[in-house]
């Protein structure tokens, strides 16, 4: 049994294409040749926007469950996370990567390994791990335990995630700061194992920031946040985003990662990195446990020792001005990228979708096409969520 879902615009490319359609198989919930329905229904989008389900590259948590809490039993922390998953389609979110800031070698060691990816019924697919530290510059910690931060010429990284660290069956990216002594080396370990890695809280320079590309760093994470300005003489990180092919060699500029919340960049500054690479930029949460809760003042965790803040999609540890992760949710940095910088839906989209799978070697998900995973979102012309599919099932319907 099949479902055919006809009359939309397809996002692919950042653009919207006509005349498509998208027939999803039951039994295994992949997109097949329109040819192979039998026996199914059709569905008629009425001319709506479909787009691939959207991959959320760095989340640490939300609705009172931030990843790092592990206080009772694995099944306990399993459920918890079923939760997440069973909420993030009303985001347009239908596969996750769960960050792990710093902690204690011991906690990553605990909950790694509850991160392996797996389909989740009815809700968003866990696709692995994000372990944002310890390798970061004490300098540009923001929210970090800076006391929890390790050097990489000295703490090699199996000593930090356990076995985790040998394979990309878990651990899919590692954020770490270029600048550290042997970040290189440690660099080459991760990618020869398949682990990617980004370049984040760190004061490095743009030649710190080329030198880790070319040994196979492929992203900055949350770019412009916990990382040297971008300078017209001097332009850090950030200005790896347009480095010149000359520079890069055979390497690829990265993708860069951007908080599109109206917190953690100016809505001017957003559209700017988006211009200037809009194929590789990628736009992401960064979202804590907060996320998803009422206004108000809430207790911190392992990572976060201090009180919390909470306006709006603003998290800022209690009486600083020191921002936390964000509150927004991904189909809210899509709209605000579409609103601030003038671009069109399926240019947002891509940033969500297509440019994050590329960047994470993800075949089955990310764009619509025969053999992925019937994965979908069902917008409106400003790209506000009213339907999300897991499979070719709908997991999300919202007000019409």
């Amino acid at each position: 049994m099949t479902t055919t879902f006809t009359n939309f615009r397809l996002c692919r490319g950042g653009r919207l294409v006509d005349g498509e359609q998208l027939t999803i198989a039951h039994g295994t919930g992949l997109i097949v040749n329109p040819e192979e329905a039998r026996g199914g229904e059709t569905v008629d989008l009425q001319d709506a926007i479909v787009a691939p389900g959207f991959l959320e590259l760095q989340t640490n948590g939300l609705r009172n469950f931030h990843f790092t809490h592990f206080d009772t039993t694995e099944e306990a922390y399993t459920a918890k996370m079923d939760e997440v998953a069973k909420y993030l389609p009303r985001t347009g979110v239908t596969a996750f990567y769960a960050t792990i800031p710093t902690v204690h070698s011991d906690e990553f060691k605990k909950i790694l390994p509850l991160l392996a990816p797996r389909d989740i019924p009815d809700g968003a697919a866990l696709l692995g791990a994000h372990a944002e530290g310890p390798y970061l510059h004490p300098s540009k910690k923001g929210a970090h335990n800076a006391s929890l931060f390790h050097l990489p010429n000295q703490t090699n990284p199996t000593d930090i995630y356990g076995p985790s660290a040998e394979t990309n069956s878990i651990l899919k990216l590692v954020t770490l700061a270029p600048e550290l002594p042997g970040a290189e080396n440690l660099v080459l370990h991760l990618t020869y194992r398949g682990i990617r890695t980004a370049l984040g809280h760190s004061s490095a320079t743009y030649s710190q920031g080329l030198a880790a590309i070319k040994v196979g760093a492929s992203c900055l994470t949350h770019t412009l946040n916990a990382m040297t300005p971008l300078h017209h003489r001097d332009p850090g990180l950030a200005g790896l985003i347009t480095a010149d092919a000359e520079s890069l060699l055979d390497a690829a500029s990265p993708y860069f990662s951007l908080i599109a919340d109206g917190n953690h960049l100016h809505s001017s500054v957003a559209s700017m990195l988006f211009r200037a690479n809009p194929e590789r930029c990628i736009l992401i949460t960064d979202s804590i446990e907060l996320a998803g809760l009422p206004d108000g003042t809430y207790p911190g965790h392992s990572q976060i020792p201090m009180n919390q803040t909470k306006q709006g999609s603003r998290v800022v540890i209690e009486g600083t001005e020191t921002l936390i992760g964000g509150c927004a949710g991904l189909d809210e940095c899509v709209q605000n990228l579409v609103r601030w910088s003038g671009c069109g839906v399926a240019q947002a989209v891509r940033c969500v979708t297509e440019n994050v799978a590329a960047l994470m070697g993800e075949k089955r998900r990310g764009v619509l096409e025969v053999g992925r995973r019937g994965d979908f979102v069902v917008l409106d012309e400003k790209g506000s969520v009213k339907r999300t599919f897991v499979a070719g099932k709908m997991a999300f319907a919202g007000a019409e």
